[in-house]
């Protein structure tokens, strides 16, 4: 395979904060990741757990994925980026289900002392966020929403600082390599929130991706459980609290419009969309279908042993949440969206805000781990475009098509040979045959990975509620406790958007060997803190994603070529990102021109480009960390190769990438380096 070496100095990295650690400007998802996105959010994140978009997302858009803002991607605690409720005071939270490590005897008496400071860390950041301590599992505070407000957001980074002080009075040298390791992470980690916190008012709150307008159901129906009465009450509290947390969310969108931060002008008709679906339907209106939140909660609350009169009860409060709380802070929203929107432009990029290029170089550092300037990026895209079309161009020869590559593009767009039926039995036959990809993959995974998750992967359809706002697939990954398996998502709205040419890749990315496997080994990991175990770099965790969509080739997979097209086409996509990205936001590029490159470019339908322009526009930087964080992994293998000779081992290699949990990009090159030499000393 070919590849575009990074320039030199580009693996002298900066890390990506995840929320746990950072108030993040851009609150994503993110996926982003527990819902990645994402892509993860994506991004997101995406990048992420569940994505929180509306109309406009692409495939990984938000894998973190429910990207994503401090929820979408939540996948550590996101102090002060997610609402909380500003009046309440958080005692620390019960974490069994958080999986705590606790010091092992064996460690040594200063590992101990560094092993118990970093797990008091993460439970006091922990306790600052009901919001992800329910993604744990954890229901102490399960009432309860996160608090947006500045001043909740300067007492976290008063905390922050207190615990980077804490830190210090360690000494580093007397603990074991791992725990110097976690010394590392913890203090890059929150040294980079710490500075990140310039840029507080940056990322749009509100936006088509993971905006508070979709985060509040997505939550509610996928992370909110409700095992017995106490989770349904907690539930109406969460519902009757949706007032305050609005206020707070308006008086955060007018304090940003103060500093000049405001989102382009296509955004506020998707958002504004997007709220009014939350409020319509029963009970709202009684004449309609039930609404996506009333129809989870009255399934939520069938399931549970208890007599009928209180199961009525319950449903009387939640009904009244919804009508009396839930609706009039959902209007309250829409009407101050309609306002803002009269004074939006459309100018794309975030050189538009205050010092935007130092954002957006800040926003370029935190994703790809790396100091590559915004030009460098640029290149690098430019690079891989021309290899990949060159890569097309021979599978083209390969099934006999003769004419240029842009009109084999306009084939594979338009040839209802690649789409199943716009039907109920074309989305189960897309689901039967992504179920049965993702089996035949797991039997081959035990020769290319030592370690493998131990959490299950199951393969849904996204809820009808979101999938007109959802991106094309996306990873939810699985509680700690083991109560909710790892989820692949697939979007089948609109089958003409879901073509089986891309099936495979979209699942080893999302799947095995890609996130599932990636982010299930890393919660499974023992003797490493909780907060090394839950943290998300965005340039390992979607570049092992898109490694994960390469390795199958080598594993003897794609024997199909318009798969491997598939397979390629994918990878385009996220080479023509960093081109766009960095177009967008340092280049001045308009949404306009953006969208020609892509069209020009790539064989995706103009609506997925639309899409993803659009995502980039919002989420500035994040989609550039896809590929800079595969090829540094696909470097590091060939680079231990070199050192190791015969000696080298796919799978051990593969273990060594994902023993520690997602690592900036420069720590890994440390550690996989440091292992090849060793190996070939022995």
């Amino acid at each position: 395979m070919g590849k575009v070496m990074l320039p030199a100095g580009a693996g002298r990295l900066q890390e990506h904060t995840p929320p746990a650690f950072r108030q993040a400007p851009d609150v994503e998802p993110a996926g982003h990741h527990l819902g990645r996105n994402r892509d993860h959010p994506a991004e997101n994140r995406e990048h992420g757990m569940f994505v929180l978009s509306a109309r406009r997302t692409k495939r990984e858009d938000r894998r973190w994925r429910i990207g994503l803002g401090c929820l979408v991607i939540l996948l550590a605690v996101v102090p002060g980026a997610c609402e909380r409720d500003a009046e309440h005071k958080s005692p620390a939270p019960k974490t069994d289900s958080a999986g705590q490590a606790s010091p092992s005897p064996s460690l040594s008496a200063a590992d101990r002392r560094a092993m118990a400071f970093f797990e008091r860390a993460f439970d006091e950041r922990l306790a600052r966020s009901p919001m992800y301590q329910s993604m744990l599992g954890i229901t102490d505070q399960a009432d309860r929403w996160d608090d947006l407000s500045d001043s909740y957001a300067d007492e976290t980074v008063a905390l922050w600082r207190r615990q980077l002080a804490a830190l210090h009075a360690i000494d580093p040298a007397t603990l074991s390599p791992r725990l110097r390791l976690s010394y590392r992470l913890f203090e890059k980690l929150t040294e980079q929130a710490i500075a990140n916190d310039r840029w507080r008012h940056y990322g749009y709150l509100v936006n088509q991706m993971f905006g508070w307008q979709q985060r509040i159901p997505s939550f509610l129906i996928n992370i909110h459980r409700i095992a017995n009465e106490r989770d349904a009450r907690a539930y109406i509290a969460r519902l009757e609290r949706v007032p305050p947390l609005m206020d707070q969310l308006i008086a955060q969108l007018r304090l940003r419009e103060e500093e000049g931060i405001v989102p382009p002008r296509f955004v506020f008709p998707i958002v504004i969309e997007a709220a009014r679906r939350v409020i319509t339907g029963a009970p709202f209106d009684e004449a309609a279908p039930p609404s996506a939140l009333w129809q989870d909660f009255k399934a939520k609350t069938a399931r549970l042993a208890i007599p009928e009169d209180r199961r009525e009860a319950l449903l009387v409060q939640a009904r009244h949440a919804l009508t009396h709380a839930v609706k009039p802070a959902y209007e309250r929203l829409i009407a101050f969206l309609q306002e803002q929107e009269k004074r939006a432009d459309d100018r794309a990029g975030v050189w538009k805000l205050p010092d935007g290029a130092a954002y957006y170089q800040n926003r370029l550092q935190t994703y790809t781990t790396t100091r590559l300037t915004a030009d460098q990026i640029h290149d690098i895209g430019l690079q891989h475009v021309a290899r990949i079309h060159e890569e097309m161009r021979a599978i083209m020869k390969r099934v006999g098509f003769t004419g240029t590559l842009q009109e084999f593009f306009a084939l594979m767009r338009s040839d209802p040979h690649f789409y199943l039926p716009e039907s109920e039995e074309g989305r189960a036959a897309y689901l039967a045959r992504a179920r049965r990809i993702i089996a035949r993959m797991r039997e081959k995974l035990p020769e290319y990975f030592g370690r493998l998750p131990k959490a299950d992967l199951v393969v849904k359809r996204v809820e009808p509620f979101r999938e007109r706002a959802a991106g094309k697939a996306f990873y939810q990954q699985p509680a700690p406790d083991g109560s909710r398996p790892g989820t692949y998502y697939v979007n089948l709205y609109r089958m003409a958007d879901m073509p089986t040419y891309q099936m495979e890749a979209l699942a080893y990315h999302e799947g095995v060997p890609g996130h599932h496997l990636q982010i299930a080994i890393a919660q499974e990991l023992q003797g490493i803190p909780r907060f090394q175990r839950f943290a998300r770099f965005t340039a390992y965790t979607e570049g092992w994603g898109l490694y994960a969509e390469y390795l199958p080739k080598e594993m003897g997979f794609y024997q199909d070529p318009y798969s491997d097209f598939g397979r390629l086409a994918m990878e385009l996509w996220r080479a023509v990102r960093l081109v766009v990205d960095t177009g967008i936001h340092a280049k001045k590029w308009t949404r306009e021109q953006a969208i020609r490159y892509h069209l020009d470019n790539t064989p995706n339908p103009k609506g997925d480009i639309v899409k993803a322009v659009e995502r980039y526009i919002v989420m500035p930087g994040q989609a550039t960390a896809y590929l800079i964080g595969k090829e540094k992994i696909l470097q590091l293998r060939e680079r231990a190769k070199a050192e190791m000779g015969s000696a080298f081992d796919i799978r051990a290699f593969h273990d060594h990438v994902l023993e520690n949990g997602p690592l900036p990009l420069d720590i890994l090159e440390e550690r996989i380096m440091a292992w090849a030499r060793r190996k070939a000393g022995s």
